[in-house]
């Protein structure tokens, strides 16, 4: 019988004076309700996993610089304030060129913040790259020639990555459309962080594969996105490239070995692999170092 996502919510409410502005709902990590407290919008979110908890104290070390503020916190339980903008990264990619590489602006612009939060010393339970990527290792042992070998280059080019990073901050760990969100006056603020750091250029990648297939696959968009990417970041197009490959076999090894759907990461991937061993000149201008 599944428990009620109320019941586990409750004494926080009371703890904190919350009141319910709509129903309880369970994720496969926390427990989550939509509340006001003191009239502001916020969600009341309890964690379940540790994994989760260990985010939350990410997003109550930024303090609200970049990411959604924490308006309470204790244990495992906090009260986050909640997205009132009526604006989506999602909607603004799918709505053509010009609009994905503005949503593409605003996501690399969300992690920069991120990564320039570094006045105090870092929340505990960050876990380094190397041991993130364990999976991947893992993987590509298991299948070197799966998907045209992608997952064997893949797991090459995040070594070499990981062996000379180029600065070590607090990665947001799943920058996406739907994590960074219209906040409206406050601008737009990333929500739900993973708990690692290392070098900087992996918390761009993941955008290459987002937010549809129907956008994240459509021919151009690979070049097109690197090169929004290294303007907004100082991020060489190639160094880009070789983390998207790495970060499509990363996500494809996870969801393999869970049977989900990896069926964006692999053509990323792929095409990531492409366009790395293409001849410079079928490639977009650019620094390619």
């Amino acid at each position: 019988m599944q428990r009620d996502p109320d019941a586990p919510l409750a004494p926080w409410r009371a703890r904190w004076a919350l009141t319910p502005d709509g129903a309880a709902f369970a994720t496969p990590s926390s427990v989550l309700q939509p509340v006001l407290l003191d009239g502001r919008a916020a969600f009341l979110k309890l964690a379940t996993h540790p994994e989760e908890a260990a985010g939350g104290r990410v997003l109550r070390w930024w303090d609200g610089r970049g990411a959604a503020p924490v308006l309470a916190a204790e244990g495992d339980a906090l009260v986050l304030a909640r997205a009132t903008g009526g604006r989506s990264l999602e909607s603004l990619a799918a709505s053509g060129p010009d609009g994905d590489d503005e949503a593409t602006r605003i996501l690399c612009r969300a992690a920069l913040r991120l990564h320039a939060v570094t006045d105090r010393p870092r929340p505990d339970g960050l876990v380094g790259l190397p041991r993130w990527f364990a999976e991947l290792f893992e993987h590509a042992a298991d299948r070197p020639h799966a998907h045209d070998g992608m997952f064997a280059r893949a797991a090459a080019e995040a070594r070499a990555l990981l062996a000379a990073p180029q600065g070590d901050v607090v990665l947001h760990g799943d920058i996406h459309h739907g994590n960074v969100l219209d906040f409206a006056g406050d601008g737009w603020l990333a929500i739900d962080p993973k708990h690692v750091h290392g070098d900087p250029g992996f918390d761009f990648a993941n955008i290459l594969c987002n937010p549809s297939a129907g956008v994240a696959l459509a021919p151009g968009r690979l070049e097109r996105t690197v090169a929004v990417i290294a303007a907004e970041t100082g991020i060489a197009r190639r160094r880009m490239l070789r983390w998207a490959l790495a970060w499509a076999g990363l996500s494809a090894a996870w969801s393999e070995r869970s049977t989900g759907d990896a069926a964006i990461a692999v053509g990323m991937g792929i095409a990531a692999m492409r366009a790395l061993d293409a001849p410079p000149a079928t490639f977009s201008p650019g620094p390619l170092r």
